[in-house]
C-alpha cells in the first residue's frame, strides 16, 4: 500500500467513522462501564458478525444490545426463548385462509435487522437448527418460500452460564456461527457506585432518539473490507489458528493433550475481519498486532474445544489462548 492511498483510506475512516462518537455518547447515558463489551459489539456491526454474550443475570447484557439497537434507525426485535418455544414462534408459518381457500405467510419475530435472542440457550434443538439457517444463510423458508432477510441483519445473543436447569447446551456447530462470545463481567465499584445513583430510581428510563442510520453502518463496513493488513499480520493470525490444531509445530507440545479440537478456517476468516474493525474504531488503515491481541480471545474462547483432561486439570480455553499469544511470534 503506498502512502497515498494509505493518507486516503485514513481521511475515508475519520469520514466514515463520524457516527461512532455520538453512537458511544448516547449508549453512556444509559449503560456504565462495559466499553469493551459496547466497543466489542461495535466490532460485530462493522464485522457483519453475530455475538453472544455470556454473564450471571443483571450485567445489562440486554440493555446494552436493546440500547445500541435503538441507537440505529432501524428495526429490533426482541425474543426470550423458552424450553416450550416452537421453531414457528421465531420464523413464522403457514396459516390457511378461509376466504381465499389458500396458505398464506405470517411471519415470525425474526424478520428484523438486530434480534436480540435472549437467553438462547433455553430452547430445544428445533428452534436452535431454524436460527442457524438464519444467522448462516441470512434467508428463512417457510413452507416451500424462501424469504431473504433485510440487510444489516444481526442476531446478538444472551446467555447465563450459572444456571443450567431448563436449559439445552448450544451445539458446537452453532457456537461456531458466533463471531464472537464475550464475557461480561460485573463492574468495578466507582462502576457500581455510579449505576446505583443512575439506576436506583422509579421511571428513570433514559429517551433514546437514533443517531446512525443502517447506511451509515454499511458505507463504514466497505471501508473496513479496505484496511490494510500486512503479509505478515496475516501470517500471524494464520500461525495463532494452526497452533490450536498443532500445538506441536509451535513448540506448544505440552498443551496438545488439552485440546481436542482447533480453530477452523472461520476462526481465521472472523479474526482478520474483526482486527480490521478495530483498526477502523481506532482511526487506522492498516491491522497492527495489538489489533489481533484484542479481539483474539472472544473469537476463539468458543472454538477451542477441550480434551477431559483439560477440564480435569481446571484448564480454560482462555489459558490456553494466553499461552498461544505468550508464545508466537509477533511481527
Amino acid at each position: 500500500m503506498t502512502d497515498f492511498s494509505l493518507t486516503e483510506l485514513n481521511d475515508k475512516i475519520s469520514k466514515e467513522s463520524a457516527f461512532v462518537k455520538p453512537l458511544m455518547d448516547e449508549i453512556g447515558k444509559v449503560i456504565v462501564g462495559q466499553n469493551e463489551v459496547v466497543t466489542k459489539i461495535l466490532i460485530g456491526l462493522l464485522s457483519n458478525g453475530h455475538i453472544l454474550l455470556e454473564g450471571v443475570p443483571g450485567l445489562a447484557k440486554t440493555t446494552i444490545v436493546k440500547t445500541v439497537a435503538q441507537l440505529i434507525d432501524t428495526k429490533f426485535q426482541r425474543i426470550q426463548f423458552t424450553p416450550d418455544m416452537l421453531p414457528a414462534d421465531l420464523i413464522g408459518t403457514l396459516i390457511y385462509n378461509q376466504k381465499t381457500g389458500g396458505f398464506e405467510t405470517k411471519q415470525g419475530p425474526i424478520f428484523a435487522n438486530i434480534i436480540l435472542a435472549d437467553e438462547i440457550n433455553r430452547s430445544p434443538a428445533k428452534v436452535q437448527s431454524a436460527l442457524l439457517e438464519a444467522m448462516q444463510e441470512r434467508q428463512i423458508t417457510i413452507g416451500k418460500k424462501t424469504f431473504l432477510l433485510d440487510d444489516p441483519f444481526l442476531v446478538f445473543a444472551t446467555q447465563n452460564p450459572i444456571e443450567q436447569e431448563g436449559t439445552y447446551p448450544l451445539p458446537e456447530a452453532q457456537v461456531d456461527r458466533f463471531m464472537m462470545k464475550l464475557k461480561v463481567d460485573y463492574p468495578s465499584k466507582d462502576e457500581e457506585l455510579e449505576i446505583l445513583r443512575k439506576m436506583a430510581v422509579i421511571n428513570g428510563e433514559t429517551e433514546l432518539t437514533p443517531v446512525v442510520h443502517p447506511s451509515a453502518i454499511k458505507e463504514a463496513r466497505q471501508v473496513v473490507s479496505d484496511i490494510y493488513v500486512d503479509e505478515k499480520i496475516e501470517k500471524y493470525v494464520v500461525d495463532l489458528i494452526l497452533a490450536t490444531r498443532d500445538p506441536h509445530d509451535y513448540e506448544l507440545g505440552e498443551i496438545a493433550d488439552l485440546i481436542a479440537y482447533g480453530g477452523s478456517p472461520r476462526a481465521t476468516i472472523f479474526l482478520v475481519l474483526a482486527s480490521r474493525a478495530r483498526a477502523f474504531l481506532e482511526g487506522r488503515g492498516y491491522v497492527v498486532p495489538e489489533d489481533v491481541r484484542y479481539v483474539g480471545f472472544d473469537i476463539l474462547r468458543h472454538r477451542i474445544i477441550l480434551t477431559y483432561e483439560a477440564e480435569a486439570e481446571e484448564v480454560s480455553s482462555e489459558d490456553l489462548i494466553q499461552r498461544l499469544f505468550d508464545t508466537i511470534e509477533v511481527p
